[in-house]
This record gives structure tokens, C-alpha cells and sequence, in this order.
């Protein structure tokens, strides 16, 4: 399913496309306090003219299943022409479950833990994120947690239909935030290199978005410059069109349970782990690697990482920590958690993601990282 992007440059063309499209009713997914903050409260109205709109925003920022079947139920009580979702990634997940699920007859649970098919009914959804850094806008799947446990549900027509990116949303993000999104993004561009599912287009995506990101992620955050923004969020769609080819691997199967138990949030979550697991995986042999293709096109993948961060695989952690750094983020788990029990994350490690790393991980391969790093 292909997709209609527009840059902040064609928001004319935006505007025309939703006026063309003549939608009567619209179901607007959006985040709280930020919605008004950013501005997008402002955008949105100037966007749809006259149509009827009902708003859904009460839900987690880590969507549970509860969220979504309510969202769901508010839909299937209107007869809507178009959803449209701003906000960041849980937003932006939520109403591409929404645009789908919305049209399926089978349980929801069942959906969301793959025992039953989806169909590719939807309704179109168009997609705005504010903040750089998730790529949701991009990806074919969308999380959502039964019990506390992650789900991805992945189906073609979860793809949003077109998407607007512009950095006037990104400007009103704390440092914090800027960070953290943009960690996720720059994350999910190393991972989508030494994936097992990597291919020259996914390749030539992260790539980009990783160079993007160490040229642009420091003056985004710490001096707010508009140049930098608009390059991060360029960053984070090539990141998530990656992504969407390859699926993320090791440091987003342990980042779950970061967020999960001990409330930190994703983008800074899955950074914790990301130069263990560099080293890691290029420390691959013949007896533990996954990928069919061998070690050493593991290995040539992330040396054209290394290259780009200006760093070899001894000065590749140091490098990495000290980019944490700049922009305020921290990954010595000892001075994040207080009363931290490893086990927790041990035991609660995403498996299907594991499952694209190109190296073997054991549970005693995790124990090491969260002892290394306390």
C-alpha cells in the first residue's frame, strides 16, 4: 500500500487534498495538554473547514487494550469519512488500530496477538506526528499492551493512507522528550542495518537517517535550532520506513520491560542497551550468528555505522555514551533505578524481536548487559 507524504512546504496541497476528499465527519485522534500546546489544536481547525468532529484522546501513553476497545466503540457509534491522528507515536499507533480493528469481526485480543486474520478494510486515516523520533507515520504495525505484555500487530493496511510532516509541531517539546523521540529513531536506523531482514532499500533508509540524526539530534534538542528539527523528522520517517522492512531487534526486545515496570520511556529505554548489544552483535561467530547471509555481511553492515559516528568497535561505546550525553541522556542503569532487580528485564524480553538479531541472544547475553551497566 503505497503512501501520500506531505512536507510542511505542501501544506497548500494538504489542504486541498482534505477539501477534495469532502469528508462530513472526522474522527480526530490526538494527544491531551500537548495537543493545544504544540499548536496542533490550531492546525487542525484551520484544516477541516466544516466537517463534524469527534475528538478521542483519553487513553494511555503506553496504549492497553482497554484504551483501544474504547476508542473503537466511540468510532463504530459515528459513520466517519476520515481519521485523522496528531500527536506523537502512541497517537498516532492507537489510531492506526483504530482505522483497522474498527472493521474486524473477530475478537479484539485475538487480532491483536495474531490468532485471528485481518482483513484490509479500513477507513482512511491521514497521519501528523509531533514529535520526531517514533516513525510511526511509517510502519505497517502498531503496539498495544494486554496484561502489561507488548503486542505488535502487523498488517499492510495498518499503513496510514498519507502523512504530513512539519516541524512547527516539534518546537514546544522539552529537551527531554526532543531526546528521547530522537533516540528511538536513531535506534531503530542501527537496528534496521545488522537486522537479519535488512535489504539495500531498508539499508539505504537507515543509513540516511543515521547520519541525519548524529549531524541534526544535538542542536535539535539543546539549542532548538528549526533547521536541525526539520532533519530530525525526516529522520525519524526514513528511520521508520527501515523499520517497516527489517523490524527492530535486541535493544527494542529489552526496552519493553524498561518502560513497562520501571517507567522510562521508550526512546530513552532502548538507547540503554544499544552500544552493548553494537559490540555484541559484531562480535558474532559461525556457531551463533542468525543471519543467512554470514558474519561478515553482519559485519560490513556495521562498520558503515561505525564510519558514520566517526568511531571503531573498541571506541564505539564510549562514542555512543557520550552522544547519550550531550543531549541529556544517561544509560548507567545506576543512576536511573533505584532498587533495580535484573530479573525483572530477563524475564520480560520481547521474543519475536529477538528473533532479528543477527546474533544469538541468551538470557545469561541479557544478565551480562544489566550487570555491566550498574
Amino acid at each position: 500500500m503505497g503512501q501520500r507524504i506531505f512536507r510542511e512546504y505542501q501544506q497548500g496541497e494538504l489542504v486541498s487534498f482534505v477539501k477534495d476528499f469532502s469528508p462530513s465527519k472526522i474522527f480526530l485522534v490526538r494527544a491531551n495538554k500537548s495537543f493545544e500546546v504544540s499548536g496542533a489544536k490550531l492546525f487542525i481547525e484551520n484544516l477541516i473547514g466544516t466537517a463534524e468532529i469527534t475528538s478521542f484522546h483519553n487513553f494511555s501513553v503506553n496504549p492497553k487494550i482497554e484504551d483501544l476497545q474504547k476508542g473503537i466503540e466511540i468510532f463504530r457509534e459515528g459513520d466517519f469519512d476520515l481519521i485523522i491522528a496528531i500527536g506523537g507515536g502512541s497517537v498516532l499507533d492507537m489510531a492506526k488500530l483504530i482505522s483497522v480493528l474498527s472493521h474486524q469481526h473477530s475478537e479484539l485480543a485475538n487480532l491483536i496477538t495474531g490468532n485471528a486474520q485481518i482483513a484490509e478494510h479500513k477507513t482512511p486515516l491521514l497521519a501528523i506526528p509531533t514529535t520526531a523520533g517514533t516513525g510511526s507515520e511509517a510502519t505497517m504495525f502498531s503496539v498495544v499492551y494486554i496484561d502489561n505484555m507488548k503486542y505488535s500487530v502487523n498488517s499492510p493496511s495498518i499503513l496510514p493512507n498519507s502523512v504530513y510532516l512539519s516541524p512547527y509541531f516539534l518546537k514546544t517539546a522539552s529537551p527531554y522528550l526532543a531526546a528521547c523521540t530522537g533516540l528511538d529513531a536513531f535506534c531503530q536506523a542501527v537496528e534496521s542495518i545488522w537486522s537479519v531482514n535488512a535489504t539495500e532499500e531498508s539499508e539505504s533508509y537507515g543509513l540516511k537517517a543515521i547520519g541525519l540524526i548524529w549531524n541534526n539530534l544535538h542542536s535539535a534538542v539543546v539549542l532548538s535550532d528549526a533547521l536541525a528539527m526539520e532533519q530530525m523528522l525526516e529522520a525519524s520517517f526514513l528511520a521508520g520506513k527501515a523499520i517497516n522492512i527489517t523490524k527492530t531487534t535486541a535493544p527494542h526486545a529489552i526496552s519493553y520491560a524498561f518502560t513497562t515496570y520501571y517507567n522510562i520511556p521508550h526512546g530513552h529505554a532502548v538507547a540503554l542497551s544499544l552500544p552493548y548489544f553494537l559490540g555484541f552483535n559484531y562480535a558474532l561467530t559461525n556457531q551463533n550468528c542468525t543471519d543467512p547471509r554470514g558474519v561478515e555481511s553482519v559485519k560490513m553492515r556495521i562498520d558503515k555505522v561505525l564510519n558514520l559516528i566517526n568511531a571503531d568497535i573498541e571506541t564505539a561505546y564510549a562514542v555512543l555514551d557520550n552522544f547519550f550525553r550531550k543531549v541529556g541522556i544517561t544509560i548507567n542503569l545506576s543512576e536511573l533505578i533505584k532498587d533495580f532487580d535484573p530479573s525483572i528485564i530477563a524475564e520480560n524480553i520481547n521474543v519475536e524481536r529477538l528473533g532479528n538479531n543477527p546474533r544469538r541472544v541468551s538470557k545469561d547475553n541479557v544478565l551480562t548487559f544489566l550487570t555491566q551497566t550498574t
